[in-house]
């Protein structure tokens, strides 16, 4: 059960697109959402009803932006370069099964992407988002993308980027991150919870 005395932060993953749909990594790549990953937005921002966050945050790309607005919370919203979605190099626009065949074992939380980023570098950024979020009082709501929600999830627990692999997501799905006993110890709430999304 969270503590209503401790902040929350809630994880929105962005709606579909026709590359999540297709199984595609969509890094930079700035794609729309499709007509279900639109209206699974608006079913997240019934799911939020319009509650109030002390600081709402959002990913520069379109997907993430247009799931906001759909959401109810484009006007309180702050863009933060910091949640954009992992930069996939050369594996761009590629599934994860044509990788494997040509590089057998492939981690993409370990091994990152050739002239793309690391995950150490994706880490970094993960670890500037949450100390935001932590140098700030009440909750939090951010806006992102699935690879790089679950590397700030591990981050949050203290864990390695590598945890992240563990941490599956689906589109326009709600998460939670918070803490127990007066902020020192970071727990996981709700993970990947999407109730709300239609079939």
């Amino acid at each position: 059960m969270t503590d209503p005395k401790l902040p929350i932060v809630l994880l929105a993953r962005h709606g579909e697109t026709a590359w999540s749909l297709s199984g595609q990594h969509t890094g930079l790549t700035d794609l729309p959402l499709t007509e279900r990953g639109e209206r699974n937005a608006l079913r997240l921002g019934e799911r939020l009803a319009q509650r109030r966050f002390a600081l709402v945050l959002t990913s520069p790309l379109r997907r993430a932006q247009r799931t906001c607005a759909l959401a109810g919370y484009a006007s309180a919203a702050t863009i933060d370069p910091d949640l954009v979605e992992w930069d996939y190099g050369a594996y761009e626009g590629r599934r994860s099964a044509e990788v494997l065949a040509e590089r057998p074992g492939w981690n993409l939380f370990r091994d990152g992407c050739p002239g793309g980023e690391s995950p150490e570098a994706v880490g970094a950024r993960a670890d500037r988002v949450v100390a935001r979020l932590r140098a700030q009082s009440g909750d939090a709501l951010l806006f992102s993308s699935g690879h790089f929600l679950r590397v700030l999830a591990a981050r949050w627990l203290g864990m390695p980027v590598s945890a992240g692999e563990h941490f599956a997501l689906d589109t326009a799905s709600l998460s939670a991150l918070g803490s127990e006993h007066a902020l020192v110890r970071p727990v996981l709430w709700l993970w990947n919870d999407v109730r709300h999304v239609g079939a």
